[in-house]
């Protein structure tokens, strides 16, 4: 069903796949480690083979990270794996920004209180947010302990729209895989799945109200009426 624009008073947005071009980067890094395996590919390149494993991945992943969250263990899951990355290397942290994205905040800022609403640990979130001087757009930040379950419960979009002093079926979620689109219906929030993730367009299109192609065509959306 279309969008109902006239319900819409806030915006809760997912990171990666939707604001983070961190799938792309997702991508880059296993076509590399395929490339010496790439005569197992047939006619396809490595960067197809690797997006197309990522996109496989994307529906075990998703229940993987629920199973912690479920039992009541995404805590002690979340502090092993803050451990182990204390005790790493060191590493310089690349984010790359979806093209149009600050553009489009930019346009909506003012109109509609904005969140974000992540699944990611809220050190890397705020280092993303931060490095493209995005913090200033968002009224609260919803991170994967923020709430007492993480997405694909409601519980981050109800805290953000209490957070935002608006009703969570006035919020609109946007994301780019069902994680996102499911969070957002049972919330009672509408929702607009986008395509610069990995979600794949079909399965979007059965779930959420909208799908766009980026993330950046939301103003147009929302400030002309107009809906593809």
């Amino acid at each position: 069903m279309p969008l109902d624009l006239a319900r819409i008073r806030a915006l809760c947005f997912d990171v990666d796949g939707t604001l983070s071009d961190t799938d792309d980067q997702f991508v880059e890094r296993l076509a590399r480690l395929l490339y010496p395996f790439r005569f197992l590919f047939c006619h396809q390149d490595t960067r197809t083979a690797a997006r197309r494993f990522v996109m496989w991945s994307e529906g075990p992943a998703n229940f993987l990270i629920g199973v912690p969250d479920t039992l009541g263990l995404d805590d002690e899951i979340l502090a092993l794996a803050e451990w182990f990355t204390r005790r790493r290397l060191p590493q310089r942290k690349k984010f790359l920004l979806i093209p149009g994205v600050r553009e489009m905040l930019a346009e909506l800022k003012g109109r509609y209180p904005m969140s974000v609403v992540s699944a990611r640990d809220e050190k890397s979130t705020r280092l993303f947010l931060e490095q493209f001087d995005l913090l200033p757009f968002f009224e609260v930040i919803v991170t994967a302990l923020t709430a007492e379950h993480t997405k694909p419960y409601p519980d981050p979009i109800y805290y953000a729209a209490k957070a935002m002093n608006v009703d969570p079926s006035a919020c609109l979620m946007i994301g780019d895989t069902l994680v996102d689109i499911r969070a957002g219906k049972s919330a009672g929030a509408q929702t607009v799945g986008v395509l610069c993730g990995f979600g794949e367009e079909s399965e979007l299109s059965a779930q959420a109200d909208l799908v766009l192609r980026s993330t950046a065509e939301l103003s147009r959306v929302l400030l002309s009426g107009q809906q593809t």
